[in-house]
């Protein structure tokens, strides 16, 4: 025990770089960190034991997912084994760290651990990225997210003009049910986690109406990130960049990747669609102290500071649970439905979710948001944020 708290003490020493200190107003402040800078929240002062903390940080670093780190073997372990290839990955990937988080509480740096300042692949937590980028659409009146999608396409564009596809909305996208019938950057929908025995039974999956059956499913999600690109008339990291990473003082080494093969001419430019998810390569590929903003940023219902850079009508229409998957809302808005996936947590809770695992998680309740990386599955996760708020000290 003794240890443990010498090296939690030596932690708060050294948690941050000394350009990214900053001093801390009132805890009971909406805080926000001013870019290139974190507050510290000592335990002793935030309402938690020292000592525990520093067990639960302990614990969740012996909790490593068994996949490979490098993340080219880990997808030909993984989806390789059980998805065509097709030319198999599309889009850049990269070895990861170890074991790594932060915990934020009140807006300040509760705790740290493994490498937070690496930039890795985040997978589907790009989803969370580009579910903020169609939002800002909707700010813009750009889009009904209850209309069809095939209603603001440009001429020329095809994705919907299909029968199948025509009655596609905005929301079925977000949510997952939209049963996208196609093929997009060199990869049918069907490609995506086949259904069925043998290869000749994947293309024949059945159908569903849009809006009546969740399914998980990259090409779709990329279907998305299009017709959005479509709408905004600009790439999609530029607008998330200009409308909330550099509002939330993001760093600058964050980047958002599209495949080889996703290029497009658009208003006389060359542009690249970019992708959803890491699931052939490329994605969101980010530190954790960026994620963290990004969570905060939703923890604070779109609020930084004083300006409001996502409508909060937009972030409870994220975490409305979806009627063909109760535990889903917008993608990747994974809810906490009858605290079934994390019973430690408020049924409140809400949280990013991307392969390897990558976390980030939103409790209102606790002001907390913790992001943690590289970890064991959802049972990993449960057990570290049920040490965490076992590590509070009781009311007094």
């Amino acid at each position: 025990m003794l240890r443990l708290l010498s090296a939690l003490t030596l932690g708060l020493a050294l948690w941050l770089p000394s350009d990214v200190r900053a001093e801390a107003p009132p805890l009971d402040a909406a805080y926000v960190p001013p870019r290139g800078a974190w507050a510290e929240c000592p335990p002793s002062e935030c309402g938690f034991d020292a000592a525990k903390l520093a067990e639960a940080v302990a614990w969740v670093q012996t909790q490593e997912n068994p996949a490979p780190r490098d993340q080219t073997a880990a997808w030909v372990r993984s989806f390789g084994q059980r998805e065509p290839w097709f030319g198999g990955i599309l889009g850049p990937m990269a070895p990861r760290g170890p074991v790594s988080g932060v915990v934020i509480h009140r807006g300040r740096v509760l705790a740290q651990f493994g490498e937070p300042g690496r930039v890795d692949m985040s997978h589907s937590i790009t989803k969370s990225a580009l579910s903020a980028v169609v939002g800002l659409a909707w700010q813009d009146g750009r889009i009904d997210p209850d209309a069809p999608v095939a209603a603001a396409m440009p001429p020329g564009v095809d994705l919907f003009a299909d029968a199948k596809n025509a009655s596609i909305t905005w929301e079925h996208l977000l949510r997952q049910t939209s049963d996208w019938q196609g093929t997009l950057w060199g990869r049918p929908d069907w490609a995506d986690r086949p259904v069925g025995d043998t290869p000749e039974d994947w293309p024949k999956a059945p159908r569903a109406a849009p809006g009546t059956v969740y399914e998980y499913n990259d090409v779709r999600i990329n279907v998305l990130a299009l017709a959005a690109l479509h709408v905004h008339r600009e790439p999609l990291p530029v607008v998330f960049r200009e409308r909330i990473m550099d509002p939330i003082g993001a760093s600058s080494r964050w980047r958002w990747e599209g495949y080889r093969n996703s290029w497009l001419a658009l208003d006389g430019r060359r542009v690249q669609s970019v992708s959803g998810g890491g699931h052939w390569g490329g994605g969101l590929f980010i530190d954790s102290w960026d994620l963290a903003r990004f969570g905060l940023l939703y923890l604070r219902d779109g609020r930084w500071g004083d300006r409001q850079l996502v409508d909060p009508a937009w972030i409870a229409r994220s975490r409305t649970p979806g009627t063909a998957s109760p535990a889903y809302g917008y993608a990747n808005w994974f809810l906490n439905t009858g605290r079934k996936t994390l019973p430690s947590m408020p049924e409140s809770t809400v949280y990013f979710v991307g392969n390897g695992m990558n976390a980030v998680v939103i409790d209102r309740e606790h002001d907390l948001v913790v992001v943690a990386r590289w970890i064991d599955g959802d049972p990993a996760l449960d057990g570290f944020l049920k040490r965490l708020l076992a590590a509070r000290n009781p009311a007094p």
